[in-house]
């Protein structure tokens, strides 16, 4: 994933309170670098109750998470939304002791990921591929190993 992907970027705030911390150039090189192939891709920044209205109608999962995926393609342009729960990604960033940019980078790399069939919830090798995968993207970026800290980010999902 190291050559650069066109990316077609929406980015939807239904939740402004991270817009200052979201510039479109930033969201565009953290999902870009986790790209293997063109995409077009809508972030979308909610609150809890899109994001627990979301995870309950799509996933059976009454609450809200951190972010979902919605793939629609992966071939020849991954086509997805990403959507991202503005307060559960502070809360968990703020627990963790990580940057409020550093959990939403590994967020977006990760739902990303999943926009291309990489699935962590399918097995213990499918989980440490992905988790290896978005190690050596986070580093790419300049941000440290999300799964190496002293309380590892919980699984996105």
């Amino acid at each position: 994933m190291s050559k650069l992907q066109a990316l077609q970027l929406s980015l939807q705030f239904a939740d402004p309170r991270h817009r200052a911390l979201l510039p479109r150039h930033r969201v565009q090189r953290w999902v870009r670098a986790a790209l293997s192939s063109p995409g077009e891709i809508t972030v979308r920044i909610v609150d809890a109750e899109e994001a627990q209205a979301l995870n309950s109608s799509y996933r059976g999962r009454d609450y809200a998470t951190n972010v979902l995926t919605f793939d629609y393609t992966q071939a020849p342009v991954v086509q997805a939304d990403l959507v991202i729960c503005a307060p559960v990604v502070e809360g968990e960033a703020r627990e963790l002791g990580l940057p409020l940019e550093a959990h939403y980078a590994h967020l977006l790399v990760h739902g990303t990921l999943h926009a291309q069939g990489y699935d962590h919830e399918t097995g213990e090798a499918d989980a440490q591929a992905m988790e290896s995968l978005e190690t050596q993207i986070m580093r790419g970026l300049g941000f440290a190993d999300p799964y190496a800290l002293p309380t590892a980010a919980p699984a996105a999902g």
